[in-house]
């Protein structure tokens, strides 16, 4: 209600009458090729998620800053490493061994959203299969940059998928980026804005701390079992025969001979290997963006840095965005516009499957210090040294020395022309005329350095 004004004079009774105040419209959302429409007028189903929210989130993937917002999607991210691939599924998956990924809509314009590859077995890279080696590969939802969105619209059902045709299937995922249609009409508005954000491993699995490395409960230097002695039982294992010559206590390991110190024999100890390999994840994105509107139109301008260090070593991205979008009217019926994005991204990752370095962070014994002992031979360091025998990588020399990144240009933008014209009081004719093009190059590189235990250092792709 609103404040209605009535003069007094001389009265002694006063009469309130209190006006309606219409403080908006009915809710609108954007469903196809730009069109807007009020949400209860939609023959399906459809939920919108808006800009302050996915900015609270300070996610800087796209699929990260949608989950948890939205009803009936399933947002699954593969894991926690910067430029991780995302699996979003809207009500349930259609099939078993296609893809169930929904159609990605930028500004009126469909664009890939999916990792054109998979990692095959060996490393190398296929169109089809499951891979058991080399990399997650980034889906190309990663280089769309959350901060840039005005609003999200998401389309579920049969019903919506008409509105795009087969590829909308498994929905639609509609954005909007922003404009400065919005803006109050007058000067130009120049926003700028940072946001910064930390990640830890939030837990860690229960890990036994009462046997050593060994088999059969006697102590095995390289064994990748714990089935050994007791740990405050190792000094007295019969594998460590030097105990009653001038080392009570203690138990050798042969791991902290070859990295040359001083004194290979140590006093047993609990480590946590899990806990002391992970650091704390840093992110911090920087945007700027000058957009005005006028009565014949509006612009928009903006520039968006990212940068992301990820809690496992040698994991982060860099990204820039960069984009442009202008509408102007040219007369009553006919208004022109276009909308231009590019980003550029830099992501490192971790190998994954049978080269997996965190599968040898998992499966440390708690009595091997696998952060404190050498990971290589002072002078050569190429030649690994490791808790277990056998064709892996320590993950810490895996970290200075195994490649695997992916560099990612991409251009995606529409220019359209729309016709308006007012039929009655109750129809309005529009129509609306589109081009547009979606574009990015990739580089992939798979590097394994001479002395990685799988390949005796052969480079394997780049």
């Amino acid at each position: 209600m609103k404040k209605l004004e009535i003069e007094i004079e001389n009265r002694s009774v006063i009469d309130v009458l209190l006006e309606p105040e219409i403080l908006g419209l009915n809710e609108v959302v954007v469903t196809a090729f730009g069109i807007s429409r009020e949400k209860k007028a939609l023959g399906y189903a459809v939920q919108d998620v808006k800009n302050k929210v996915i900015e609270r989130t300070g996610n800087t993937d796209l699929a990260g800053a949608m989950q948890g917002k939205l009803a009936g999607i399933d947002i699954k991210p593969s894991s926690g490493m910067p430029g991780a691939s995302s699996q979003i599924v809207i009500r349930g998956a259609r099939s078993f061994t296609g893809n169930n990924t929904p159609l990605y809509i930028v500004d009126g314009m469909p664009i890939a959203s999916t990792a054109d590859i998979q990692s095959g077995a060996g490393g190398d890279f296929s169109l089809v299969g499951n891979g058991i080696s080399g990399s997650d590969i980034s889906n190309r939802a990663v280089d769309i940059n959350p901060s840039d969105i005005e609003s999200i619209n998401i389309l579920k059902g049969q019903a919506a998928a008409a509105l795009y045709g087969i590829r909308a299937s498994n929905g639609v995922v509609v954005i909007t980026t922003k404009s400065g249609r919005n803006n109050l009409i007058g000067k130009p508005v120049v926003s700028i804005s940072h946001t910064s954000a930390f990640s830890q491993v939030s837990r860690s699995p229960d890990f036994q701390a009462t046997y050593a490395q060994g088999v059969y409960g006697g102590y095995v230097p390289n064994s990748s079992m714990s089935w050994g002695p007791k740990i405050v039982d190792l000094p007295d294992d019969p594998a460590n025969g030097g105990n009653a010559n001038g080392h009570p206590g203690k138990y050798y390991v042969p791991q902290l001979a070859l990295g040359q110190v001083a004194d290979p024999w140590v006093t047993p100890q609990v480590f946590n290997n899990w806990e002391s390999y992970f650091k704390t994840g840093y992110s911090a994105t920087n945007n700027v963006i000058v957009s005005q509107a006028t009565e014949a139109g509006n612009f928009a301008l903006g520039l968006s840095q990212t940068s992301q260090s990820g809690i496992a070593l040698s994991t982060d991205m860099n990204r820039w965005n960069g984009k442009a979008s202008a509408e102007r009217k040219l007369s009553k019926n006919f208004n022109i516009g276009f909308s231009a994005n590019f980003s550029k991204t830099d992501i490192d990752k971790l190998p994954s499957g049978n080269d997996a370095a965190l599968a040898g962070v998992l499966g440390a014994p708690s009595s091997y210090n696998l952060k404190g002992y050498p990971y290589y031979v002072p002078g050569d360091p190429y030649d690994q040294i490791y808790y277990r025998g056998g064709s892996w990588d320590n993950p810490y020399w895996s970290a200075e020395h195994t490649v695997f990144n992916e560099k990612t240009d991409r251009f995606f933008g529409n220019g359209y022309i729309n016709y308006l014209a007012k039929l009655s009081a109750k129809m309005n004719l529009k129509v609306r005329y589109q081009l547009g093009t979606d574009s990015y190059t990739t580089d992939f590189q798979d590097i394994f350095e001479y002395g990685h235990a799988g390949n005796e250092g052969l480079i394997d792709n780049s």
